[in-house]
């Protein structure tokens, strides 16, 4: 018999006991809100320190800038990639020296460079000549490195188009930088959130490689590759172990660098806290649209708008447990707003009990990055997603 989706194998994310703490833990709690799982996130890092000891982690706040998660990695040696001068100003709060941070952005104001140079900071990315421009008269004597431009294919989320530059832009600024107060210190790419394909990790190194030696024409000698994000987060459909991604992304280096190295940064974000998290909800009202259609339509206390934007054509397929067992159907998940683009899963259906009834909770799990951040202030009135720290 077809096991329905909802009765997955738990302890793929979660071990049972810990789950059900977390569980009780929740259950006083108003729905709709992130739990955060904060042990997972020291263990996380820990296991990405351990397998990928080649490089430096740089964590992307923006995946989840909680105070208690950034205290955490911050107190276990991560460096931060911000993306703006809030994010700047929230790291520099908490007592992160300027030296562990970098300005990921590619796309910056003059002030915010001057502001960031004046904080401390001297390492920003750039992929554009007006960018590297800004940086070179509003922070002289920074180390700058150049984004390539990506696909992302087999990428779940994208970031192509808008980042980045072709390889032979990027060789034509680092001519630039050279008639300019910059120090050209490395190149950059991303294979794409939620990567599936590692092999998406060996043709950009290999990208690298051709502009380091394509550098040395300006007398400019490269120091530093940084390989981004998209390690991945466990959602519904199953990923290869971190491990297996940091032997690989190894192997690839080494072909092309050798056993020497240059300074290898990393930007975990999604990787870092995605399995953390755990969205709790509430089932609101069970419909259906007319008496022959089969689906029942379930709305959910939160949607698009509070959280759970990477349902966006139903990119990110989160794991969906409930409760109660039984005999399941396919449904239709929604939000709770008056858009009807809160429409989270209709083209790709789940299976929830026949049972499940107004009231119940529906959990979002793997849930730990871009749910909080990404949720609107107030449309319709509904609140930011309320964030509660789970530590045992």
């Amino acid at each position: 018999m077809k096991t329905p989706i909802y009765a997955f194998d738990l302890d793929r994310y979660y071990d049972t006991r810990r789950f059900e703490a977390l569980k009780a833990f929740a259950a006083t709690k108003q729905t709709p809100f992130l739990l955060i799982d904060l042990g997972r996130i020291a263990e996380r890092y820990d296991e990405l320190v351990r397998e990928m000891s080649f490089a430096r982690p740089f964590y992307a706040v923006k995946a989840n800038p909680h105070e208690s998660i950034l205290k955490l990695l911050a107190a276990r040696g991560s460096s931060f990639d911000v993306a703006s001068v809030y994010e700047l100003d929230q790291m520099l709060a908490l007592g992160v020296e300027p030296e562990r941070i970098s300005y990921g952005n590619t796309i910056k104001k003059a002030r915010d460079i001057a502001y960031a140079y004046h904080k401390g900071i001297r390492l920003f990315a750039t992929d554009s000549e007006s960018d590297l421009r800004k940086i070179a008269e509003n922070a002289p004597g920074s180390k700058v490195f150049y984004r390539i431009l990506s696909d992302c294919s087999g990428a779940d989320w994208p970031l192509s188009r808008k980042f980045g530059t072709h390889p032979d832009s990027i060789y034509r600024l680092i001519g630039l930088s050279t008639r300019l107060p910059v120090q050209p210190y490395g190149v950059s790419f991303h294979v794409g959130s939620q990567q599936r394909d590692i092999g998406q990790w060996g043709y950009l190194i290999s990208t690298c490689r051709y502009l380091f030696d394509s550098a040395r024409e300006f007398n400019v000698e490269l120091k530093m590759i940084n390989l981004g994000g998209g390690l991945p987060a466990q959602y519904f459909d199953p990923t290869p172990p971190i491990a297996l991604y940091a032997s690989e992304i190894r192997r690839f280096l080494e072909e092309d660098f050798g056993k020497d190295l240059p300074e290898i940064f990393i930007e975990p974000g999604r990787g870092m806290v995605g399995d953390a998290g755990i969205l709790v909800t509430e089932v609101v009202l069970i419909s259906k649209k007319s008496q022959v259609n089969p689906y029942s339509w379930v709305y959910l206390d939160t949607g698009k708008f509070g959280g759970l934007i990477e349902t966006l054509d139903e990119a990110i397929k989160y794991p969906v447990y409930v409760d109660k067992k039984g005999p399941s159907q396919k449904v239709i998940l929604a939000g709770p707003t008056c858009d009807s683009v809160d429409v989270l899963y209709e083209q790709f259906k789940y299976e929830l009990p026949v049972t499940l009834a107004e009231g119940d909770r529906v959990y979002f799990l793997s849930t730990g990055a871009y749910t909080a951040s990404y949720c609107s202030v107030n449309f319709n009135g509904f609140p930011p997603l309320t964030t509660h720290i789970f530590e045992d």
